[in-house]
């Protein structure tokens, strides 16, 4: 080699990695498909999720299965391990029928909850207890006539964040007397009660039907047998009954008022929510999360709220308490987390419930501050509103049963 010629440098060789989505490709071309889902499952971090042991618990829920069939709420109990297969029934249904072979049972309120824990206590199975939200009896109606009612002076607008009210408080003695055929003080023939024609001066509604408040099956559903303890509160000078025969003697006074039910406990809110609703009973009783619900979802999905449906507050209210009872481990592991979990309380409130605080336990603001985001009014309640008492169970039980008419089911448990 001459002296003179310069050195040259040896030839690199450089390897290029292909994008992590080429590789992604190349492998599914190459692999057997169960092995690319492996793959891919590594690549996105998900790797865990499917393998997860998923506990199916077994309930028998009323209206608020609402909450546990809402697909958010669905994903974010698989994400902890839980799948809730619901058998769906009226609350004083599920305590009276068997519930063995259930985790969890779950009435809308507090007397039924009361029927498990008893006939559990007596058989020395405690159950636990959950509260993880509230929502109170409401009637629901239509703005004509709850302006209809306003106009009578038996319903108040409540004060609101401006524009047309959505929200009124009935006064349920006045309503109570108008389906008495009492108006104004003025007594008629008990049995022919006010029409709503009689009392519309304005030709606002053209209804011929008698004033009443619809409920749920009474035998089954405890928003009816709550109205009726309501209704029986205020005929009897706003106090509950003591005996027994008191009691079966109010329930016999009352049970024209509470006459004209039997649609089966899940369908009045969703009558009252069908566009016939309005036709087929002016008057509902509810519970106030299936209003809201509604309203939060209308203003989402057109960006406004649904003007024409409103809500009467009953001026004599009873604020009912939901009961989760769980009735095994995987039941209390699961009543744990709805009432702990912070997503899950936070979904409630999308929901419309007032979820507990679950350190306090007291119904907190943010369903509050979450309506007034979405320029959706809050419900007010006047504090010179009468707090109902109940009468205690084995009277109210006797109470619906009398009004209902109710077949006895204790045999099936």
């Amino acid at each position: 080699m001459p002296a003179n010629r310069p050195a040259t440098e040896e030839p690199r060789l450089t390897v290029t990695r292909p994008p992590r989505r080429r590789l992604r490709r190349v492998l599914a071309a190459a692999l057997p498909v169960p092995v690319v889902g492996l793959v891919l499952l590594v690549a996105s971090g998900n790797l865990l999720l499917p393998l997860r042991q998923v506990v199916t618990i077994e309930a028998k829920m009323a209206s608020k299965r609402d909450f546990f069939q809402d697909p958010v709420v669905e994903r974010l109990l698989m994400k902890h391990g839980f799948r809730v297969h619901i058998t769906n029934m009226g609350s004083r249904e599920i305590a009276k029928q068997d519930y063995e072979g259930y985790d969890v049972v779950f009435p809308s309120g507090q007397p039924a909850s009361d029927l498990i824990s008893r006939e559990r206590a007596r058989a020395n199975r405690p159950v636990l207890l959950y509260r993880p939200f509230v929502s109170p009896i409401v009637l629901a109606t239509y703005r004509d006539y709850a302006e209809v009612l306003t106009a009578e002076g038996v319903a108040q607008r409540l004060p609101g964040s401006g524009g047309r009210p959505m929200y009124y408080t009935l006064d349920m003695r006045q309503f109570l007397d108008l389906a008495r055929g009492k108006r104004k003080g003025v007594q008629r023939d008990p049995e022919d009660g006010y029409r709503w024609d009689e009392i519309d001066r304005d030709d606002h509604v053209r209804n011929g039907n008698k004033i009443l408040a619809q409920t749920s099956d009474i035998c089954e559903s405890n928003s009816g047998g709550t109205y009726l303890g309501l209704v029986a509160f205020v005929e009897h000078g706003n106090d509950a009954p003591d005996s027994e025969a008191e009691a079966e003697q109010l329930a016999r006074k009352i049970k024209p008022l509470l006459v004209e039910q039997g649609l089966p406990s899940s369908e009045r809110a969703e009558t009252y929510l069908s566009p016939d609703g309005q036709s087929i009973a002016p008057v509902s009783v509810i519970y106030e999360h299936q209003f809201l619900a509604h309203q939060i979802g209308y203003e989402a999905d057109k960006g406004a709220t649904d003007d024409e449906r409103v809500l009467l507050y009953p001026s004599t209210r009873f604020v009912t308490e939901p009961q989760l009872v769980a009735l095994t481990g995987d039941g209390a592991r699961l009543g744990e987390l709805v009432s702990e979990n912070r997503e899950l309380q936070h979904r409630a409130m999308e929901l419309g419930f007032r979820a507990r605080n679950a350190t306090s336990g007291a119904t907190g603001d943010e369903l509050t501050r979450f309506l007034t985001e979405r320029q959706i009014p809050v419900p007010t309640t006047s504090s010179d509103d009468t707090r109902a008492v109940l009468p205690s169970l084995p009277l109210l039980e006797k109470m619906i049963e009398i009004v209902g008419d109710c077949p006895d089911r204790t045999g099936s448990r």
